[in-house]
């Protein structure tokens, strides 16, 4: 902070004069700016810098947490559930399943034999073993679809996932594809075991996209991601809870035959994630194996981006997700899986978009150390021989080994030697075609599943404001009344939406430089700390006109996607299109101007400052908030600012910041959103409009939730009483005219039954995306009281 203020503002004073005549080369009371290359560049791998550092120190603050939360008492088993529920909303594992007991009794489902009048549900078959073709209900609307494997005596049950990119008929071997060591759904089915195998959507992109739009290159299960994420749900979700749908089916199975059934998951690859997230959700699996996924997961970010979960990181590793498993048997095995170089390769006709992310094999010394800190939460519980890998040296093993099958079956309470291969299967196809009817065509039941969870994203996106209308009811009799709700509403969009940063701030130590020497004003190049390497910066333009002792309104002015804090005053062709220098404009108007440089510049590498934090529960905005106070506290140290009257106003990007911090930072008394305001929730889970973001390389835009926390018109409703208002062009491209009226009267109706309508008004324009600077202009002169020119 800025400190010997009454020295500062005589050394000011003393200086205003002469800033009229000669300029300075910094401003009083800064340090000199020295620094060479692009302050945008530097800002971004500062903040990157921040999250690895942050990252790297995850699991100590986990293992913190757990020593509280894990005691290894009998008081763990509420702190169990508590744990275990925060993990079921992390990956939206949420929704009510329709295969679930209610009040103790059965759902009246069961497994579904799809069949046709040529051809039936069974396809294969040994003399102890048959494999149909099956169907079974999980959410409404929502199905699995895959194989079920009846032994002639069950012995115990079990779902069976595959990797992502495997069907249910290469992992039985039904279909050629995998080795037979890696076939575990039919050895298991062999051994004695009722098991069910879901298809997973897979990382094919042939689906990806809209015949009323374009398709793209993102894998089905990235487009899937972007759409559920924006709405609290997750793929990963999604088909955890096919796998608990199916556990549900074989406890209710066992009941009506009287018997008992121990059940149990196993996976591998992306099958492997699924089966250590549905183990940790669902005690009834006694027990789960889990193979070529654990390790360490400070690297989720290098990953592909439908395995980012937001918050995860904060509670939930590898391990303590294991410790959800404790005490129950856990077989981890280190082997090979599928590894992906990156999204499918674009093809002509589709869209170049998907985010980038690698899938490599688990290195046996990463999958040990994060083995060891599993073992331990199973010692807390008395367990630790429950909890068993199974490794070599060696990376290149296939999944399935022998030892590891075992052990897991042992946890089912079966006794079996996996060491002879299965009986090979009898198939029952009737010829080729047979495999192309659509109950058995791969290719249909995934266009089949991937439209199911389309269908049920799109349905909580229309419900959604509902959800948003019920959560914030207010009394608007007012403002006073609105306040005392809207502080709690705050509190819970910062900490859910944006992702609040505890870390305490550093000292601005403010440094700064000329760089503008004009007719009418002077700018200066600003830096300041925020956190440790994270920095914020900005340009400063002063009207020479300010006499000694006058304090004037400041307005910050908001670059957009890729800009430069320079673009808003720039009149360059390439930054006036957009930007209509508005930042010289207001200062010739007689405003002091402060342009700040935001992150969102460089691409991938701002890009993936979204991918470190999103696991720790954090955005981008948690950074920008940061910045922008860090801001106004020292522009309110300067003697020619009245603190009281900083506004902001943004184009774009820019916008989007109009929406997400002058509602968090109390010092801003107005904002302005230019070409961003809209009906943002569903430009982002949309999926067939031009508008909709799931078709731009933006993959960093989806934000958790945001579809049941609060859309734009419930953070621009976090304004009041303070002023607000839009700007957008009819011909944006960035939204409809109407998704923009629609959105905005929902503010609008707010801001008028608290009697304050004078404070809010939208400007429409014919124009395209880009500052109008009419409307606008007047708006800012009426709410920061200084005078129109010429008036």
């Amino acid at each position: 902070m800025i400190r010997s203020f009454p020295y500062l503002l005589l050394f000011w004073l003393l200086l205003d004069g002469s800033l009229t005549r000669a300029a300075q080369p910094r401003l009083p009371g800064t340090g000199p700016l020295t620094v060479k290359r692009s302050l945008a560049e530097s800002m971004v791998e500062g903040i990157n810098r921040f999250c690895l550092r942050e990252l790297s120190e995850s699991s100590t603050r986990r293992r913190k947490l757990w020593a509280r939360n894990f005691p290894g008492t009998p008081a763990a088993t509420e702190s169990l559930g508590e744990l275990r529920e925060r993990f079921r909303r992390a990956i939206g594992a949420v929704d009510p399943r329709v295969t679930r007991k209610v009040a103790g009794k059965s759902s009246r489902h069961e497994f579904e034999l799809l069949a046709s009048l040529e051809h039936p549900s069974l396809i294969a078959r040994t003399q102890q073993v048959t494999v149909q073709v099956v169907r079974w209900p999980v959410l409404e609307g929502v199905t699995a679809e895959g194989l079920l494997l009846t032994p002639r005596k069950i012995r115990a049950a079990v779902v069976a996932l595959p990797d992502a990119d495997w069907t249910p008929e290469m992992f039985c071997g039904v279909q050629p594809g995998l080795p037979e060591q890696v076939q575990l759904a039919r050895r298991l089915a062999a051994a004695g075991c009722l098991v069910a195998i879901p298809t997973l959507i897979n990382r094919d992109d042939e689906f990806s996209g809209s015949r009323f739009v374009a398709f793209t290159n993102q894998p089905h299960r990235e487009f899937i991601y972007r759409q559920a994420f924006e709405m609290g749900r997750h793929v990963i979700g999604y088909e955890v809870q096919k796998v608990l749908a199916a556990v549900d089916l074989f406890e209710q199975l066992a009941d009506r035959r009287k018997i008992k059934l121990p059940i149990g998951v196993a996976g591998v690859g992306e099958g492997g994630l699924l089966a250590l997230h549905a183990a940790a959700l669902d005690p009834r699996l006694r027990s789960a194996l889990v193979c070529g996924y654990f390790q360490d997961r400070e690297n989720l970010w290098k990953e592909p981006i439908y395995r980012n979960v937001w918050g995860l990181l904060a509670e939930f590793g590898d391990a303590e997700l294991a410790g959800l498993v404790a005490p129950r048997r856990l077989v981890i095995e280190s082997c090979r899986v599928p590894t992906i170089d990156g999204p499918p390769a674009p093809r002509p006709g589709r869209r170049e978009v998907a985010a980038p992310g690698r899938i490599e094999h688990n290195t046996p010394a990463l999958v040990e150390s994060e083995f060891r800190r599993a073992r331990l939460l199973y010692a807390r519980r008395s367990a630790a021989e429950q909890v068993v890998l199974v490794s070599t040296d060696r990376v290149d093993r296939s999944a399935g080994s022998a030892v590891a099958v075992e052990s897991f079956v042992r946890g089912l309470g079966i006794e079996e030697r996996f060491n002879k291969p299965p009986p090979a299967w009898q198939r029952l196809s009737s010829g080729d075609r047979a495999d192309k009817t659509p109950f058995r065509d791969s290719r249909l039941r995934q266009q089949r599943q991937f439209h199911e969870l389309q269908v049920h994203v799109q349905t909580l996106l229309r419900l959604g404001p509902k959800i948003r209308d019920l959560r914030w009811k207010a009394d608007l009799t007012s403002v006073a009344t609105w306040l005392e709700t809207g502080e709690r509403l705050r509190d819970r969009v910062y900490d859910e939406l944006i992702g609040r940063l505890p870390n305490a701030g550093i000292a601005a130590n403010p440094r700064s430089r000329l760089v503008l020497d004009r007719k009418r004003y002077r700018g200066y190049e600003v830096v300041l700390d925020v956190l440790p390497d994270v920095i914020a910066s900005g340009v400063l333009l002063l009207p020479k006109d300010l006499k000694p002792g006058e304090r004037r309104p400041v307005v910050v002015c908001q670059h957009g996607l890729e800009g430069l804090a320079m673009d808003t005053i720039s009149r360059k062709p390439r930054a006036f299109r957009f930007y209509k220098a508005f930042a010289e404009e207001l200062c010739l108007r007689g405003f002091i101007v402060y342009s700040p440089q935001n992150p969102y510049y460089g691409r991938d590498r701002f890009r993936t400052i979204q991918r470190k934090s999103n696991p720790l529960g954090r955005s981008l905005y948690s950074y920008i908030i940061r910045q922008h106070q860090q801001t106004l506290e020292w522009l309110a140290t300067l003697p020619q600012v009245d603190p009281a009257r900083i506004a902001f106003y943004g184009l774009s990007y820019g916008g989007k910041t109009a929406m997400r911090v002058p509602p968090f930072v109390k010092r801003y008394c107005l904002s302005i959103c230019s070409g961003d305001f809209t009906k943002w929730v569903k430009s982002i889970a949309g999926n067939e409009d031009r508008y909709n973001y799931i078709f731009t390389s933006e993959y960093e835009i989806p934000e958790w939730n945001m579809g049941h926390v609060a859309g734009y018109a419930e953070l621009a409703m976090l304004m009041t009483p303070r002023p607000f208002m839009v700007e957008q062009g009819h011909r944006d491209g960035g939204a409809p005219t109407e998704w923009v009226a629609g959105e905005f009267g929902k503010v609008r109706r707010h801001y008028d039954l608290l009697k304050l309508g004078s404070r809010i008004e939208i400007e429409f324009f014919n124009g395209p995306h880009t500052i109008n600077g009419k409307g606008t202009f007047v708006f800012l002169h009426r709410h920061l009281d200084w005078p129109l020119p010429g008036s």
